[in-house]
């Protein structure tokens, strides 16, 4: 079982690394929306801005711990490309945000998991906080609003139970 924790490790770690090559080889201001889908693929959504800027969302999630958005900019050129799942963005979701707020704000979770009995909803997302593996959970209303969020260590699963 640890063997298999370090392949899904060093996966990762490989992956991680295509990322970084695509973005070092996109630079802003220069690089256009055709350079990002060349090197990224079809965003998993495409977020419109009122200035017509449009933000492409490309989660890594449930199986890597990063998230991206990658502004282009009115001109047609890259102006911004982040990588969401970090503190700064966590303290953005807050009580009352619905979940679409959220989905743009941190990108697809790993995981949504729906708990009829509490009339709740839980979407987890896995980052690299340092060292550490951990998982930012945000809890949602029955009509979809935030009421909680917390981190946790992402504590590697077992295999077979």
């Amino acid at each position: 079982m640890r063997r298999l924790w370090v392949l899904s490790t060093a996966l990762l770690v490989v992956l991680g690394g295509c990322d970084s090559r695509k973005i070092a080889e996109l630079e802003e201001g220069v690089a256009t929306e055709r350079d990002v889908r060349a090197k990224f693929g079809e965003p998993a959504a495409v977020y419109n801005a009122e200035n017509g800027s449009r933000t492409f969302e490309y989660p890594r999630q449930p199986e890597g711990q990063t998230n991206y958005m990658i502004t282009i900019g009115p001109d047609g050129k890259l102006s911004a490309l982040r990588q969401v799942l970090k503190a700064e963005s966590f303290a953005e979701v807050t009580p009352g945000l619905d979940k679409a707020q959220v989905r743009r704000l941190l990108g697809r979770p790993a995981t949504a998991q729906t708990y009829p009995l509490k009339d709740e909803e839980v979407w987890d997302w896995r980052f690299l906080d340092g060292q550490e593996n951990k998982v930012f959970s945000v809890t949602f209303d029955k009509e979809g609003r935030v009421v909680s969020s917390a981190t946790l260590l992402d504590l590697p699963r077992s295999v077979g139970g």
